[in-house]
């Protein structure tokens, strides 16, 4: 099946998210290396590499995680390169991480309403309970309802499959309003038959949201993905369409081998 992109169009205006020059190392470890990167609005994008690229490493700088050594990080034309990372999520700069951070004993819909009550400055008056936040609530339940959870919204968090609970990850993210949502493999430990659900529900999510999602299986990026970025040992070796990269031999020789998309 040839690869078709996410829904998002890259744009003529400025870069949703971009950086320009981006440095880091530890000692004589180098874990960014010059990355010069740019997402577009509204685009949906892949972060792909071989284990110890630098591909959650660049996250961490772009998140204000980690801070870079040289360069700079650009959310739309303001730069964020010293932002604390709370200032850059109040400014739109949201990710999820590789392992889930939830609540276990609220109710879906209690732990988005709270996130949502969070962004709205209500957040130390939880004690008066979800009937004195009804417009957080609809909030919470929409969002809920967009990523295919509403029929689970009372379920506690434990109780969610796996697959359903990363997408509560990522219902917690978008009641922040983020426009840039960053996806450090959103699919990892989700069963085969949930990822292609997850990656439908990401795929719908609304147009002024750009996406950039690290995964490593490369079915999933094919086939969701506008636009790859390949990194390899902190640097960004090649950027393209899918069939741009599926057809890359030094991508087939660093890191997809022999096997054939298109």
């Amino acid at each position: 099946m040839a690869p078709r992109g996410m829904a998002g169009q890259d744009s003529v205006s400025a870069p949703a998210l971009s950086t320009r020059g981006l440095d880091k190392s530890f000692g004589s470890l180098v874990v960014a290396s010059g990355i010069e990167f740019a997402l577009p609005q509204g685009a949906r994008y892949a972060l792909v590499g071989p284990n110890g690229a630098g591909k959650t490493t660049l996250i961490n700088l772009m998140t204000g995680m980690l801070r870079p050594d040289a360069g700079r990080i650009f959310l739309g034309e303001q730069e964020i390169t010293s932002l604390r990372p709370e200032e850059r999520v109040k400014r739109g700069l949201v990710r999820t991480f590789q392992i889930n951070t939830l609540f276990p004993h609220l109710s879906a819909l209690e732990a988005v309403t709270l996130a949502v009550c969070e962004r709205r400055g209500h957040g130390g008056a939880w004690w008066k309970g979800l009937p004195a936040y009804r417009e957080a609530v609809d909030e919470a339940y929409g969002i809920l309802f967009s990523l295919m959870l509403g029929d689970y919204c009372y379920r506690l968090t434990r109780e969610l499959a796996y697959g359903q609970q990363r997408l509560l990850e990522i219902a917690l993210a978008l009641a922040t309003k983020p426009t840039v949502l960053l996806l450090d493999e959103p699919a990892a430990g989700v069963p085969n038959e949930e990822s292609a659900e997850l990656f439908d529900a990401i795929s719908g999510l609304a147009q002024h949201i750009s996406v950039l999602f690290i995964e490593h299986d490369m079915d999933i990026v094919f086939r969701f993905a506008s636009r790859i970025i390949v990194m390899v040992g902190g640097s960004v070796l090649v950027e393209g369409t899918p069939s741009e990269i599926a057809a890359d031999p030094r991508v087939r020789e660093v890191y997809l081998g022999k096997k054939h998309h298109g």
